[in-house]
């Protein structure tokens, strides 16, 4: 695993994750290659949200949803399924008490594929037939879900709880990213915008070199989505884990 291991996740969430890795002897550093921030006008989340219980369903796209959503919920509807693409979801979902034994909670069975096609796979469409199901998104994302969703006969709508963006690349980021690649450093990704953020980030830094040095680094990725997109971008050492930061941890210690 190199010399260390960096986190690119929002600095809020890497957190927790970084101090699981920390404890298993690895060099941890946080290097954020998204920003998460609030979407500007909230008054149609809050709106929404004050409703949830007319839904059949509420679908979260990330835990960055969920976090962003709880803001305003105070309590969750008992009979609303709740539905998550990844076990980093159901942990933020139990973070703010919605488990197994508060509410029904559905997501993909099998932890190496964790999206919204698999998610799919184990909703009972026909019962959601002709029912109404929310979609708690970014401003910007996949409409795969929600057009097979509609497809299926769902009355479907969508609300935004956060923005993304590429954080602020100053001096000191910079000189932050010079320092990690030389350093052989592997790097989490935990979605394919971070990934090419990374990439602009070098083509503003390092450059050439720092661009040849970045694709030959150790990605650490939890989804194939992630690992095709890294493949295509000229990454040449890819290693895929199970959803959730346990997965990750457990690859991470493996080859340390």
């Amino acid at each position: 695993m190199g010399k260390g291991v960096v986190i690119t996740r929002p600095r809020a969430q890497a957190e927790a994750l970084a101090a699981r890795i920390a404890q298993i002897g690895v060099t941890v550093h946080v290097f954020p290659l998204l920003e998460i921030q609030p979407i500007q006008d909230s008054a149609a989340l809050r709106a929404t949200l004050s409703r949830l219980a007319d839904y059949a369903m509420v679908a979260f796209v990330s835990p960055n949803a969920i976090d962003a959503a709880f803001a305003y919920i105070d309590r969750w509807p008992q009979e609303v399924i709740a539905a998550v693409v990844g076990e980093g979801s159901r942990q933020a979902l139990a973070r703010h008490g919605v488990t197994e034994a508060s509410a029904r909670i559905v997501s993909p069975v099998d932890p190496h594929r964790t999206d919204s096609e698999t998610l799919l796979e184990v909703l009972d469409l026909p019962a959601l037939q002709g029912r109404r199901v929310l979609i708690i998104r970014a401003e910007t994302g996949r409409e795969l879900l929600a057009d097979r969703l509609r497809l299926a006969g769902v009355e479907v709508e969508q609300v935004a709880a956060y923005q993304r963006g590429m954080p602020v690349f100053d001096a000191a980021c910079r000189a932050q990213l010079n320092e990690l690649i030389a350093s052989e450093s592997s790097w989490i990704i935990t979605s394919s915008e971070a990934l090419r953020n990374l990439l602009d980030m070098v083509r503003q830094g390092p450059g050439e070199l720092g661009m040849t040095q970045i694709l030959n680094s150790q990605l650490v990725v939890p989804h194939p989505r992630i690992a095709e997109t890294a493949h295509a971008l000229g990454f040449t050492r890819v290693t895929q884990t199970g959803s959730g930061d346990e997965a990750l941890v457990a690859a991470i210690q493996s080859a340390a």
